[in-house]
């Protein structure tokens, strides 16, 4: 028996970058004295100061960075840099999948469409396993050791918070 399928999506592929983002910040308010302001960020990010706070309320919640209001306020980290993972940043920064890859029926009656959904879905559980561990192995250190690495050899600039 031949199963009935939907036609492919024409909508492109859309990206979640507030992971990116995020990492992006954590070691720019490393490497600046001053606290942050959103402001200040959302003016790095190309955003507005509302989707920097509500972003930060995340990572301040799992201890990642702290807040303080009033003149000279901003955020600050929290935590050294060793001390913080891709993975934590991650599961604070609200991101909610890893893979634009699913499955058409949840509950299809085609046998074909059962097993392709059971195959499926178990290597993106388990490709989706391994890039959270890896996630977890690596520190923002270690991204700020690159920068600091590509900034001895001449690789240039970097924003100002």
């Amino acid at each position: 028996m031949i199963c009935s399928q939907a036609p492919p999506s024409k909508d492109p592929v859309r990206t979640d970058s507030r992971l990116s983002r995020m990492l992006h910040v954590l070691v720019h308010m490393d490497r600046h004295e001053q606290r942050a302001t959103s402001e200040s960020i959302g003016r790095m990010l190309g955003t507005n100061a509302a989707v920097v706070r509500r972003t930060l309320a995340g990572l301040r919640e799992q201890g990642i960075v702290a807040a303080e209001r009033g003149p000279g306020g901003g955020w600050t980290l929290a935590r050294e840099l060793s001390q913080i993972s891709l993975l934590d940043v991650y599961q604070a920064s609200g991101t909610t999948t890893l893979f634009t890859i699913g499955v058409a029926d949840r509950t299809p009656d085609c046998l074909v469409e059962q097993s392709v959904n059971t195959m499926l879905e178990s290597t993106l559980e388990d490709a989706e396993a391994a890039i959270l561990a890896r996630f977890a192995s690596i520190r923002l250190s270690d991204i700020a050791a690159d920068f600091d690495r590509r900034m001895r050899a001449g690789g240039g600039w970097m924003h100002d918070l």
